[in-house]
Formats: C-alpha cells, sequence, structure tokens
C-alpha cells in the first residue's frame, strides 16, 4: 500500500513547504524522456491544451 498525502483541502495547507518542494525535484528521474511520436502523447497535448485554453477564456470572461 502506498502512502499518499492529504489534499490541501482537507488540511487546509495548499503550499508545499520549501523543503517538500525541493524533496520532490529531487525524486524525478535523470533521464525523463516523453516520446512526442506517441499518438497517446499528441492526444494528452490537445486535451490539456484544450483545457487551458477553456480556462484562459474564462479567466477573461471574469475580467470584463
Amino acid at each position: 500500500m502506498s502512502e499518499r498525502q492529504a489534499s490541501g483541502a482537507v488540511t487546509g495547507n495548499s503550499k508545499p513547504s520549501a523543503a517538500q518542494d525541493e524533496k520532490n525535484k529531487n525524486n524525478l528521474p535523470q533521464d525523463f524522456d516523453i516520446d512526442m511520436d506517441n499518438p497517446e502523447t499528441e492526444k494528452a497535448a490537445v486535451a490539456i491544451q484544450s483545457q487551458f485554453r477553456k480556462f484562459q477564456k474564462k479567466k477573461q470572461d471574469v475580467k470584463s
């Protein structure tokens, strides 16, 4: 069973401490490689971009 931290909403702490942030940076694999030719990667990129554009539009609409 893996350990999971509670979400920020539950604990009331939405930002990790600087020490936790530094620890997480050190846990990254040295050879982080993404296959940019993989169709699944392209689908994921399109989905992320779509959500980001919706977020930007919503943010723009709130300002107006």
